[in-house]
């Protein structure tokens, strides 16, 4: 009796809490036993964490978009939830052996088109779109559905240096496509838009103006801002990131990374004004750019001495409250990254940042080594739970009823035998509606140019 008071007792006092987020793996599917491999910084080509767009499901369907052994671009569709993927080649082949040349694809809601866009890095941009409909109307699969390819974003002439597009669907279902323009380190921001058939320009929204100084002294003039993510939650689009600098004397070592500090900025808009978390206005597309002096966008302070990845991932949860996954090397291990190839691997640590209702910000480190010089990324069920794929398919995760304190790994897809190269690649659009999250990855090479497998792993979330 006295131990069924005891525990009635904890359960009147809270103490009993839910189990804690897991996944379970649906399916894991072959796409190309012979994908295209090599290794280009410190990446392959078909599969990117900062693609976004890899594979992405929409209506009863599902897309994915890979290079195959050949070098020519592969899309792949499904019907959901798991029918048999069918392919088709698109007449156009890898130019070069470049990991950043990734293929990205999209979908305009409105007419039902799935758009391309490949092949680019400081370079002109290769892009075709399909016939209307082709997205949810299962027609015939073959390349005959698509435009001829072509160096400009339909009518609109988008430039010959153009790096990291990414379709975003809007809250008013137009179609964007994000992306830069210039070089590493001397880059713009840049935002288009797809609306009544038509794509064009709403303008450059952060640019390479401004000055750094490091906490040596050394000065940067130049750089570009690397984007964590372009996230519509409502009406609002989020915007975190880092900023890299051109001039490499603001990092302690010339084999570092000269990437420093977080930011973060809004739009409510549609990507026409920008404000700050204070809800201040400091930027107009087109005309008063965000840069590196633009006040209260800094949400986390970090110099240039600690491997600070660019390009990670963010989320927005249920109160409308961005959650970003950054990750450097922690001070305890070492106040100077001479090399980050080696150092990030060794030493790196992913961190999660999030806003909390008093706009205060708070950043936890994921207790978990990340063993890998790439990046991680996150998303949230329905109960605001964390999951964090990263490198090799490992899951993290963590519950909102802790405060998200509780991380543990719940997968490791080194011990499960998948074989995965490093990043992953995540279709976040079936989370709301089925709570399953697909992940593309391509298995390790036997050689440095031997073809891998490519394969897509379905997760369902149960938090």
């Amino acid at each position: 009796m006295r131990l069924f008071l005891g525990i009635v007792g904890l359960l009147a006092a809270g103490f009993c809490r839910a189990a804690a987020p897991s996944v379970s793996v649906i399916s894991n599917t072959q796409l190309d036993a012979h994908g295209i491999y090599f290794v280009s910084y410190d990446g392959l080509v078909s599969v990117n964490s900062f693609q976004e767009s890899a594979v992405l499901a929409f209506g009863n369907w599902q897309f994915a978009a890979w290079y195959t052994s050949s070098g020519a671009a592969v899309l792949a569709r499904r019907a959901l939830p798991s029918g048999a993927w069918s392919t088709l080649q698109l007449p156009h082949n890898l130019s070069t052996e470049d990991s950043h040349n990734a293929i990205n694809l999209g979908v305009s809601p409105a007419d039902g088109k799935i758009h391309v866009a490949l092949d680019c890095h400081s370079t002109v941009m290769f892009y075709t779109s399909s016939v209307s409909n082709l997205a949810a109307s299962g027609a015939s699969w073959d390349a005959s559905q698509f435009a001829p390819v072509t160096n400009t974003l339909g009518t609109l002439n988008i430039g010959t240096e153009i790096t990291y597009p990414q379709f975003v669907i809007t809250p008013r279902n137009s179609l964007q496509l994000v992306y830069r323009t210039g070089v590493s380190g001397d880059g713009a921001t840049q935002l288009a838009e797809y609306t009544n058939g038509i794509w064009s320009n709403v303008g450059s929204w952060a640019s390479a103006t401004g000055t750094y100084t490091a906490p040596d002294g050394a000065v940067s003039t130049l750089r570009n801002l690397y984007i964590h993510g372009f996230t519509y939650h409502g009406q609002r689009a989020y915007v975190s990131g880092t900023w890299r600098e051109q001039n490499g004397a603001v990092s302690c070592s010339s084999l570092g990374l000269t990437n420093h500090d977080t930011v973060y900025f809004y739009s409510d808009d549609l990507g026409r004004t920008w404000h700050n978390s204070a809800g201040t206005q400091i930027g107009t597309s087109g005309s008063n750019l965000v840069n590196v002096n633009t006040a209260g966008i800094i949400v986390d302070s970090l110099d240039a001495d600690h491997g600070l990845m660019n390009q990670e991932s963010q989320t927005v949860d249920s109160a409308g409250l961005l959650h970003i996954i950054i990750s450097y090397v922690p001070g305890r291990f070492t106040q100077c990254v001479e090399n980050y190839e080696t150092d990030r691997p060794a030493f790196a640590r992913a961190f999660h940042l999030y806003q909390s209702a008093n706009g205060t910000w708070t950043k936890v480190e994921i207790p978990f080594a990340i063993q890998s010089v790439g990046r991680s990324q996150i998303v949230m069920d329905a109960d605001d739970n964390v999951y964090v794929f990263s490198p090799f398919v490992r899951v993290v995760t963590s519950s909102k009823e802790t405060g998200w304190t509780d991380w543990t790994i719940i997968y490791n897809g080194t011990a499960a035998g998948l074989n995965a190269f490093g990043e992953v690649t995540l279709d976040r659009s079936r989370v709301s509606s089925a709570n399953i999250v697909s992940v593309l990855y391509q298995q390790n090479g036997t050689g440095t140019t031997t073809p891998s497998p490519v394969q897509v792993i379905d997760f369902k979330l149960n938090g």
